[in-house]
């Protein structure tokens, strides 16, 4: 298959053009500017195919248009070889949502659904009491957290999104740590959010997805030039005039990041 992808784009000369194909494995996603550039792009990667025997297959091949209007591209089609292909709302690339007004929220919603099928599969040893406490945060840490975290290091979360995942979490905790005996009533109940953050010590889940993100600006800072994701991430500042102005401040630069990454320093 890897010798096979290479060949297609040494004959798909619009990859090398516009960057505007992205491969992996069989999994092929083409972007474009507007519906009739991507049917250009479309039309020129089935002529490439075909040229090494292969064929794309319309049935699961799917189109979205991102627009705030929600009416965009709705006077055009896609077809392959006189096959319509569907237009849709969402679609799934690399195991992540992607959505026709770019939200994150559903994203989310899928990595949580998916987190609480993996609660529901060790829940027994979360509340066993033959496991000790550092243990059962291990298993939470290592086998529950990295599923719902997945390709997180692009959430742009809002107030309502950092809500349900401390609420998801809280959920995972309070399983380890137990109920507790008020101190009045004598009675059983459950741990309150701040005894939880007393005895969780480690950083909350939106501490670890804003320390992601700053990671990820970080190695993307570090790319070269010519990378399609270093250049989106950077491009506002060119446009702007910053970038390689020698004379512009350092804080300045910095401040802009941190105003990217929604004050991930010193939050959570």
């Amino acid at each position: 298959m890897k010798s096979q992808t290479l060949r297609i784009l040494s004959r798909f000369k619009l990859y090398f053009v516009n960057n505007k194909f992205l491969a992996y494995a069989d999994d092929v996603n083409i972007l474009g500017g507007s519906v009739h550039t991507v049917k250009e792009n479309v039309e020129a990667l089935v002529v490439a195919t075909k040229e090494i025997g292969l064929q794309v297959n319309a049935d699961k091949t799917k189109y979205m248009v991102m627009s705030r209007d929600r009416n965009a591209g709705r006077g055009h089609g896609v077809n392959i070889d006189n096959s319509y292909i569907e237009r849709v709302e969402e679609f799934k690339y690399l195991g992540t949502t992607i959505t026709d007004q770019n939200s994150i929220q559903e994203e989310i919603k899928s990595r949580l659904k998916l987190g609480n099928a993996c609660y529901y599969s060790v829940q027994n040893l979360l509340s066993s009491t033959l496991l000790p406490k550092n243990l059962k945060i291990k298993i939470y840490r290592i086998i529950i957290l990295p599923v719902v975290l997945y390709g997180c290091e692009t959430w742009s979360l809002t107030m309502r999104e950092e809500r349900r995942l401390r609420v998801f979490e809280n959920r995972v905790l309070r399983k380890v740590f137990g109920p507790k005996r008020d101190e009045v009533t004598g009675e059983w109940r459950k741990l309150h959010n701040e005894e939880l953050n007393d005895l969780y010590s480690l950083p909350n889940i939106v501490r670890v997805v804003k320390s992601r993100r700053m990671r990820w600006a970080g190695h993307v800072a570090r790319m070269g030039e010519d990378r399609g994701v270093h250049r989106c991430w950077w491009g506002s500042l060119r446009e702007r005039g910053h970038w390689g102005d020698q004379d512009v401040d350092g804080r300045i630069i910095l401040r802009w990041i941190f105003r990217k990454l929604e004050g991930v320093v010193g939050t959570g």
